[in-house]
């Protein structure tokens, strides 16, 4: 998901649909945010600093969530429901980024190899 989603935010319709929810600075917050997306699903993917991955899919996900999916603000009822499931799907997401935040990115990890190196040489 990370690795598809940050990619429309470097077109000009990605910018104009965030704009278009009165993003300001849509031209420049909206690519920075891709960046933090691809930057967090890379680092988790591949297991280095899959922490601070982590974090960089939270400060992704929080403000695109509280933004783009404000389902309490929307009147026309289909509609809500369909940013009220966005908006859960993204508040889970930020639930998984965040245990991993925690626990980190496992035992078959680069972090956990460095680790069990760094024990090794002590």
């Amino acid at each position: 998901m990370f690795l598809m989603s940050p990619m429309s935010m470097f077109s000009s319709q990605g910018i104009q649909y965030a704009a278009s929810f009165g993003l300001p600075l849509a031209s420049f917050l909206v690519p920075v945010a891709g960046i933090l997306g691809l930057l967090g699903a890379v680092s988790i993917i591949i297991g280095y600093k899959a922490k601070l991955g982590a974090w960089l899919i939270v400060i992704f996900l929080v403000p695109i969530t509280l933004l783009m999916h404000n389902f309490w603000g929307v009147k026309d009822p289909m509609m809500q429901q369909m940013q009220m499931a966005e908006f859960m799907k993204n508040l889970s997401m930020i639930g998984g980024a965040l245990l991993i935040t925690y626990w980190g990115a496992g035992p078959i990890s680069l972090d956990n190899k460095a680790e069990v190196n760094s024990l090794r040489v002590s």
